[in-house]
């Protein structure tokens, strides 16, 4: 199993959501984030005042796939997320060992 992350600008999570279902991907978790890369933020006017904005929003997205699922989501979440603009995000996997569902206490692939 892997855990895949992605963060991504926030007007696009509808977008990676609806591609991330269509793969058959039954679970996600979204968080709010902040954060910069090579954008490094950007300069805004607020009432006439300038101002930087080093942390720009995000979201992040986690999901729990399959090894052989993986590949796949990540390439739907990339297509989905991308702008072609700068700041479009990050998509990463690792392992994971083991997974426990709370719930009915099932354990591994059948837990996801």
């Amino acid at each position: 199993m892997k855990l895949i992350t992605a963060v991504v600008k926030p007007y696009r999570l509808d977008e990676v959501k609806t591609a991330l279902q269509e793969l058959g991907v039954l679970g996600l978790t979204v968080t709010e984030a902040s954060g910069y890369g090579r954008q490094r933020g950007h300069t805004e006017v607020y009432r006439g005042a300038e101002y930087q904005v080093d942390l720009v929003p995000k979201v992040r997205i986690e999901i729990v796939v399959g090894d052989e699922d993986a590949e796949p989501a990540m390439d739907a979440i990339v297509r989905a997320a991308r702008t072609g603009k700068i700041g479009d995000g990050k998509v990463w996997a690792v392992p994971v060992e083991s997974v426990i569902r709370v719930r009915t206490g099932e354990r591994g692939p059948d837990a996801v």
